[in-house]
């Protein structure tokens, strides 16, 4: 798709926008700033729902939501959740029932410090934090299986129920070993079988059997804490990391800080058949500061970044990271970064940069020489 996007494409790339809750409509449009600086030929279809949307109407989004998002190439999301709104209703309502009807079982997180932005660890840089997380995206301990019986009552149970299918863990793990098989050639699985008796124990047997089809892939198994331990000692020492559900989205956070916090966290739910995917940065609504201004608006940049590189438009994709880079390492920068720019003043630096890039690129024959492996 790249190369047709490029010379004008024969159809324009349909792309739900769902701002969400809190800062998410902030980030969201600085992330939608960048994608129109590229003068690519884009259909936005922009989706009102979220909590606001809840306390009209009951639901997080109207009956057959999830189909209507089936028309559409991708779906690009600012962040859901509100004070106002159980946390279980705005999830399940939304964002979860959209990776699992939609069937997006691959959520794909890069853990990458960028030149100038400080990292929390003393005497690290970009050189030593340089990761990615392939988290199975709607098993495990997410799959919404279970109950609660006797509510209000003293003897009240309260039941989640981990499910593993070798199915939904084979085709995340073996996405995992492709991945690493075009990195550095080491697997890390996350994992807990020493305590769990049944389900880690099966998660530790599938990524064994897909490992004889990578012998060039190295293997190692890390019990989940140990690792969260590793990712501060020695985060060096980390390239791809495979995790389950619920143990990808801890790290994931925990790698998020050693690459200059929340706001710079890029995440790509996506499937394994047609459809659209799913691309949001994961700093959460952030309701305290929303309004102010003061939103890092680059996980939605790079998580739209992600979204061209996923349709195809890899050269795009480069160029909007190559100006996200200059940025960051000349600024301006948000205050989670030391700076005092505005949400809106580093939006407008990223989308002049990807217009310098452009023009500097048909000077010389091409916006980005070679395109970027974001992940």
């Amino acid at each position: 798709m790249s190369e047709e996007m490029s010379a004008g494409s024969r159809r324009p790339l349909r792309i739900a926008l769902l701002p969400g809750d809190g800062v998410g409509p902030e980030v969201t449009v600085e992330a939608r700033k960048v994608l129109e600086a590229l003068e690519l030929d884009i259909v936005w279809t922009d989706l009102p729902w979220g909590s606001a949307y809840w306390h009209e109407h009951g639901t997080m989004m109207p009956t057959g939501a999830v189909d209507s998002l089936r028309a559409q190439d991708a779906i690009l999301m600012g962040a859901v959740g509100d004070p106002t709104v159980p946390d279980p209703e705005a999830l399940w309502g939304l964002i979860l029932k959209i990776r699992q009807e939609l069937d997006l079982g691959l959520n794909v997180r890069p853990a990458r410090l960028l030149a100038g932005v400080p990292c929390p660890l003393a005497g690290r840089g970009p050189s030593d934090i340089d990761m990615v997380f392939v988290r199975e995206n709607t098993e495990g301990e997410y799959a919404g299986v279970g109950g609660r019986v006797h509510r209000g009552q003293p003897a009240e149970v309260a039941i989640d129920t981990t499910v593993f299918t070798r199915f939904g863990c084979e085709r995340v793990i073996r996405y995992a070993f492709r991945l690493a098989r075009g990195r550095r050639g080491v697997l890390t699985n996350a994992t807990k079988s020493n305590a769990s008796r049944y389900a880690y124990p099966f998660w530790d047997e599938v990524v064994e059997e897909v490992a004889l089809d990578f012998p060039d892939v190295r293997v190692e198994r890390v019990l989940v804490d140990a690792l969260c331990a590793r990712l501060i000692t020695n985060p060096a020492s980390v390239d791809v990391v495979v995790a389950s559900n619920l143990f990808g989205d801890i790290l994931t956070d925990l790698a998020a800080a050693l690459q200059g916090g929340m706001g710079m966290a890029a995440s790509a739910n996506i499937g394994f058949e047609s459809g659209p995917g799913l691309f949001e940065p994961v700093h959460g609504s952030a309701p305290d500061i929303a309004g102010r201004g003061w939103a890092n608006p680059s996980g939605a940049i790079w998580s739209a970044a992600l979204m061209l590189e996923h349709l195809g438009a890899r050269r795009e994709a480069a160029t909007v990271m190559a100006a996200l880079e200059a940025v960051c390492l000349a600024g301006p920068r948000t205050r989670d970064l030391g700076g005092e720019a505005s949400t809106a003043e580093v939006g407008d630096a990223v989308a002049t940069a990807v217009g310098r890039l452009l023009a500097d690129g048909a000077a010389s024959g091409g916006a980005v020489t070679e395109p970027q492996v974001l992940v």
